[in-house]
């Protein structure tokens, strides 16, 4: 059987794709990779189709061996890779005979890397998706040291380039902001938006990236108020009692009972899946209108 057999983990390692969209009405949130560009291109490079399952691994320290001949790749913000103890490389597809061990060390900037194998993971689908959702439980558990790693069947080819230039992940971060629904319950949300400046939270997760620093403040009229639960949406900015904003990731619920009060869009969020604990965030309030 093709396979890889899991050695070491590191912080927290997850197999993920590209998620379950679709089924909030069953109170499932879409999980998948939280850096969906990275995921994308590392299948890409070992010949598998972008929405193969890989290993989403946080800060590094996963080691896997091959027990047949296979090709794997190393996404996201540069990140040591070694095969048998010898530099590899990453952002670049390394053959593996079997018996071969990878090593994937601590990223130099950034939070998560991607790895992908030709063929992919095949483990078991729940809901149409491989992800590991870590809020219900749904997919694969978080890997283990001694976890063995079924593969699919090989599609294509290794996809090689001159150069792929490794995500670059700095300490400070913009980020747009669509204001609603709940925008009306603050007091000036643009202002107060324009005006702080927070750090990421190290009680982040793949629910959400919470945010350390000033509060917002309510509209008066609406202070001590309470909001019936309503649906929300990946990259929604909540602020709860605390005033601290927290922006919801790919595992957050589909329903919250605190005002939202606007929506990061999606091709911002792999920039805060990438955002470390410390990372300084503005949030850059735009309306549709």
């Amino acid at each position: 059987m093709r396979a890889v057999t899991v050695l070491a983990t590191g912080p927290l390692a997850l197999v993920q794709d590209l998620g379950r969209p679709g089924n909030a009405h069953l109170g499932v949130p879409p999980s998948g990779a939280l850096d969906q560009p990275s995921l994308r291109l590392a299948n890409r490079l070992v010949g598998n189709p972008e929405g193969a399952a890989g290993v989403e691994c946080v800060l590094g320290g996963l080691r896997l061996r091959a027990s047949a001949s296979c090709t794997v790749a190393v996404t996201g913000p540069a990140a040591p890779v070694s095969v048998d103890g010898r530099d590899a490389g990453s952002h670049t597809p390394v053959h593996l005979r079997a018996g071969q061990e990878v090593a994937v060390g601590t990223p130099l900037s950034g939070l998560r890397v991607y790895l992908a194998v030709s063929g992919g993971l095949a483990v078991p689908e729940q809901l149409g998706s491989r992800s590991t959702d870590v809020l219900s439980g749904i997919g694969p558990a978080p890997l283990r040291a001694g976890d063995v790693l079924p593969l699919g069947p090989v599609t294509g080819p290794p996809v090689g380039a001159d150069v792929v230039a490794p995500l670059s992940a700095g300490d400070r971060l913009t980020v747009p902001v669509l204001l609603g629904p709940r925008d009306d319950w603050f007091t000036d949300p643009a202002a107060q938006l324009a005006a702080a400046e927070w750090s990421v939270s190290p009680e982040s997760n793949r629910v959400g990236l919470r945010l350390l620093g000033p509060a917002l403040t309510r509209a008066p009229d609406l202070v001590g108020r309470e909001l019936p639960s309503e649906g929300v949406v990946t990259g929604a900015v909540q602020v709860p009692a605390s005033g601290r904003p927290v922006v919801f990731l790919a595992d957050h619920p589909t329903t919250g009972g605190y005002p939202v009060v606007g929506v990061v869009p999606p091709d911002r969020l792999p920039a805060l899946a990438q955002a470390r604990p410390g990372v300084r965030v503005r949030l850059q309030a735009y309306s549709a209108s």
